[in-house]
């Protein structure tokens, strides 16, 4: 009996992963944005944990970064780093949401009061997270038609 109950754990749990890889596949971002990220993810770093201890953001918002850092700091992840385009893929897709969702909620300007690099740098962020500089996030047609 619980032979089963675990069995069927491993496949859902597999199934997802599954799910998972297939969406980063198709949601992958281009070569260019990746490298991008990579510049500036020492800030990127530092703006979370900035974030992360503004006690004048909500709760909610906090404990979003702070989930966020601990995921980055595992050293095992969805998808393994050695994967190439995917492995580095989900920490920048799973970076991007938490970041949308913190100006959501939070404002871009408690982003950009806590951003520690260089005015180039957030205007990378902005771009590589789809937020536009007045904090909604960019309409694909309106980037294409600019």
């Amino acid at each position: 009996m619980w032979w089963d109950i675990v069995l069927g754990i491993a496949v859902a749990l597999i199934v997802s992963w599954l799910l998972l890889i297939g969406a980063l596949i198709i949601v992958r971002p281009e070569a260019g944005l990746l490298k991008e990220a990579l510049r500036i993810l020492p800030d990127l770093l530092r703006l979370l944990r900035r974030l992360a201890g503004d006690k004048t953001l909500p709760r909610g918002v906090r404990v979003r970064l702070t989930l966020l850092m601990v995921y980055l700091a595992i050293p095992f992840d969805l998808v393994p780093d050695f994967i190439p385009v995917l492995g580095y893929a989900d920490d920048a897709i799973i970076v991007t949401a938490v970041l949308r969702s913190v100006v959501r909620r939070a404002g871009l300007n408690a982003v950009r009061r806590h951003w520690p690099g260089t005015e180039d740098g957030f205007t990378a962020l902005c771009r590589l997270t789809g937020i536009a500089a007045s904090g909604k996030t960019r309409d694909p047609d309106e980037t294409a038609e600019a």
